[in-house]
């Protein structure tokens, strides 16, 4: 068809910029983008704009597959047992100080994640958040950080947190840890005393505790109060990673020469209990760090998760795990071979909620629609 323009070129760049193309794969997707017009006169539901970026190419197909994953592992029943996959949900600090909270809260308290790893601000924020008015929008880039801290002001991105809801922390979970320890102390006692076997003394761990902070909380707009309700377990690996360790150390002080034991092991038993024993896995992770890795590896006691959800802005040229693509998780056996996977470059605020309308919230209002059936 072009052979007659190619005389007028050297012959190779001829051929280099006319190169035929081979035939189309059959069940090759086009790439189109949503048809607003097929929505004129009424609303565009969340699952319908989802469905006509899946073909947008770049993010938005991802997004679209991130969506479908979901939707696969959140109705997925076992076909002998009718048993629910166990759902990991993994998000960092900073999605708890976002408005990206109630959107946590609601999967927690609807029961539609298994456990929940975090960090220990995915903790604390969460509970100052009860405690006082908190968290306002402010800028990136237009108050400077001295003139912040000169305030008694902190920034989170565009966040901006008053330092006297830090103070207001400190004042409420003092008395609990004493009583924490009050009772760790009793339990010892006992035992030394023969009532009681070793097995049996109350041993501490960052999920018990997070445990005992949601119920202490005992506010419907915290995840750890649903989490305690619901008897979710919230993992946090690095508890002594933020205000809260900040606690536990001025603690160690106050209480000595006793001390409070927080048992690390017992919960890496119980989260990898949890992977195991499961029918099926999937993992829900927003960010990267401790919160990623503590999930994947313990996908990888059981062989790898069957679903894999990653959302973050996290690139990997630097070998970080935080930027790893599921790929990488395969070859390690944390995510299985055949299982479905993909990753959304995005940042979660922006991304999260739309999953979650047009999966979990779908699906709860269908089920609200059809008397909770």
């Amino acid at each position: 068809m072009y052979s007659a323009n190619i005389g007028r070129y050297d012959t190779a760049v001829g051929e280099a910029a006319f190169r035929p193309s081979e035939a189309v794969p059959a069940d090759a997707r086009r790439v189109a983008g949503p048809e607003f017009d097929a929505f004129a006169g009424r609303d565009v539901s969340v699952r319908e704009l989802l469905g006509g970026m899946a073909t947008m190419g770049f993010q938005a197909s991802a997004l679209a597959e991130a969506v479908d994953i979901v939707e696969e592992m959140h109705t997925y029943r076992d076909p002998d047992t009718s048993a629910r996959p166990t759902i990991f949900l993994g998000y960092t600090s900073n999605l708890i100080s976002s408005g990206l909270r109630s959107t946590l809260r609601y999967l927690v308290q609807h029961k539609h994640v298994s456990a929940i790893v975090t960090t220990a601000g995915g903790v604390e924020e969460d509970i100052i958040k009860c405690l006082a008015p908190t968290y306002y929008l402010g800028s990136f880039t237009r108050n400077a950080g001295a003139a912040l801290r000169a305030k008694g002001m902190n920034r989170i991105g565009n966040l901006v947190v008053p330092n006297d809801n830090y103070c207001a922390f400190e004042d409420w979970v003092e008395p609990v840890l004493d009583a924490m320890l009050g009772e760790q102390e009793e339990s010892l006692e006992r035992w030394k005393r023969g009532e009681i076997e070793e097995d049996e003394v109350l041993r501490w761990t960052p999920s018990r505790v997070t445990a005992r902070l949601g119920k202490e909380v005992n506010d419907e707009s915290s995840v750890l109060y649903w989490a305690w309700r619901n008897g979710i377990p919230v993992f946090c690996p690095a508890l002594t990673d933020g205000s809260l360790g900040d606690m536990l150390y001025f603690h160690t002080y106050k209480a000595s020469p006793k001390q409070l034991r927080i048992d690390i092991v017992d919960d890496i038993r119980r989260i990898n209990g949890l992977a195991v024993k499961a029918n099926k896995a999937g993992m829900i992770i927003l960010g990267g760090g401790v919160v990623k890795h503590h999930i994947a590896n313990a996908c990888l006691m059981r062989n790898g998760a069957d679903w894999a959800v990653y959302v973050n802005t996290a690139q990997e040229f630097d070998g970080s795990d935080a930027g790893a693509r599921p790929d990488e998780a395969i070859s390690w056996g944390k995510i299985r071979s055949d299982g479905r996977n993909v990753k959304v470059y995005a940042e979660a605020t922006i991304a999260f909620p739309l999953i979650v309308a047009a999966t979990f919230a779908k699906a709860q209002q269908s089920e609200a629609a059809n008397g909770g059936a």
